[in-house]
C-alpha cells in the first residue's frame, strides 16, 4: 500500500447527477478522492489532474476525505423534491479505500441512506466493508442494497502488478461471501479484464468459478478502458513488465475503448462462464426500489442553475463506471 497523506475537505453537495442515458444509474456518491488501492488502470486518475496534481503517484498518495459528506447528504435527502432514487456509491474512487478505517464516511453515509429508506449500490475492492454488515442489513431491509466487488483476475502476479494496494482478490471474494451469508445481496463485476493478461477463457472461467464457490449472487464483466490520465500510468507498466504485449495494446487502444468486436468476444466468454457456473447477470441498480418520496431535481436546478455536480466547490466532476451487462 502506498504511503498517503489524507486531506480533509468540505463539500457543498455530495449527490452527483450523471447525465448519461446509457449508464445504469443517475446518481452517485464518492466520499473520497484519490485511492491507495493504486490500481494502475484506474479511470478516475484524471480527476487529480483537474486540480493540478499528478494522475500517477499523487492519485495514490494524496487522498481527500469529504468529512462533512454525511451531514450534506442528510440535507439533500431531506429536500422535498428528492425522488428517493437508487444511488451508486464508489463510482470514482473506492468508498472503502484505507482512509475509511479512520473516517467512517461510507458507514455514516449508509446510515443516513437507511434513515431515509433510500436504496443504494456499492462498488468496492475493499474488505473493510465486512465491518458495516449491520448497517448494510438495515438498509437492505428498509430500501434495498447491493454490493458489487470489483475482481478482474485471481492471478497473483497480475494482481500484484496492476493493483498493488488493493486487497487480495480471494480476500474480496471471502468478504463477498461473508455479506451474502449475512443476508446481503452481493456479487462480482469481473473488471477490468486486461487484454493478454486476464481476458482468456481459462482465466475468466477460473475467476467465475471462484466467484460461484464464494456464493456470488450475480456476475457481469467489463473490459479495460483507458482514459487520459490512466493511459499514461498504465501503458508504461505494460511496456516494462509485459513488453511482448505492448504492440497489441497500442493497436487495441488507439482510443479509450478496445474495438467493439474484441470487447464483445471477451464479454461473451464472461457470459459463457457465468452460465456454466449458473450465476445470474448483475441486476440493474434501477431495480432497487426507492422510498416513496417526491423528487428533487427542480430544487437542485433552482439552487445551482442546473449544475449540481458532486462537491462543486472542492472536487472535479466525478467519473462513473459504465457497467457492462
Amino acid at each position: 500500500m502506498a504511503a498517503a497523506e489524507v486531506t480533509e475537505i468540505q463539500c457543498k453537495s455530495i449527490i452527483n447527477h450523471v447525465n448519461a442515458p446509457d449508464f445504469p444509474f443517475q446518481w452517485t456518491i464518492n466520499p473520497y478522492r484519490g485511492c491507495r488501492h493504486a490500481c494502475r488502470y484506474c479511470y478516475a486518475r484524471s480527476t487529480h489532474q483537474y486540480w493540478g496534481m499528478d494522475a500517477g503517484a499523487d492519485f495514490d498518495r494524496q487522498i481527500f476525505a469529504k468529512v462533512n459528506a454525511p451531514e450534506v447528504l442528510r440535507q439533500e435527502l431531506s429536500r422535498s423534491k428528492w425522488a428517493g432514487e437508487a444511488i451508486a456509491i464508489g463510482t470514482a474512487s473506492d468508498p472503502y479505500e484505507p482512509a475509511e478505517a479512520q473516517y467512517q464516511l461510507t458507514r455514516q453515509i449508509l446510515q443516513v441512506l437507511a434513515d431515509f429508506r433510500n436504496p443504494a449500490s456499492i462498488t468496492t475492492k475493499g474488505t473493510l466493508i465486512r465491518r458495516d454488515v449491520d448497517v448494510l442489513r438495515r438498509l437492505g431491509e428498509v430500501a434495498g442494497v447491493q454490493v458489487v466487488f470489483s475482481v478482474g483476475t485471481i492471478d497473483e502476479t497480475v494482481w500484484r502488478e496492476t493493483e498493488p494496494g488493493a486487497p487480495h482478490p480471494m480476500a474480496r471474494l471471502e468478504a463477498m461471501q461473508y455479506l451474502v451469508e449475512h443476508g446481503i445481496s452481493a456479487g462480482v463485476l469481473a473488471a477490468p479484464l486486461l487484454p493478454g493478461l486476464s481476458d482468456a477463457a481459462d482465466s475468466i472461467n477460473a475467476l467465475v468459478k471462484a466467484a460461484a464457490e464464494h456464493r456470488a449472487q450475480f456476475l457481469s464483466g467489463n473490459l479495460l478502458f483507458l482514459r487520459p490520465g490512466s493511459r499514461e500510468w498504465f501503458m508504461p507498466l505494460i511496456r516494462e513488465s509485459y513488453p511482448h504485449l505492448a504492440p497489441g495494446y497500442a493497436r487495441l487502444y488507439r482510443s479509450e475503448h478496445a474495438p467493439r468486436d474484441y470487447t464483445h468476444a471477451v464479454l461473451n466468454l464472461v457470459d459463457d462462464a457465468r452460465l456454466r457456473w449458473e450465476l445470474p447477470r448483475m441486476p440493474s441498480i434501477k431495480g432497487l426500489q426507492p422510498a416513496t418520496l417526491p423528487g428533487f431535481t427542480e430544487v437542485m436546478e433552482m439552487a445551482y442553475g442546473g449544475d449540481y455536480s458532486d462537491d462543486r466547490s472542492a472536487s472535479p466532476t466525478q467519473l462513473a463506471l459504465p457497467l457492462a451487462a
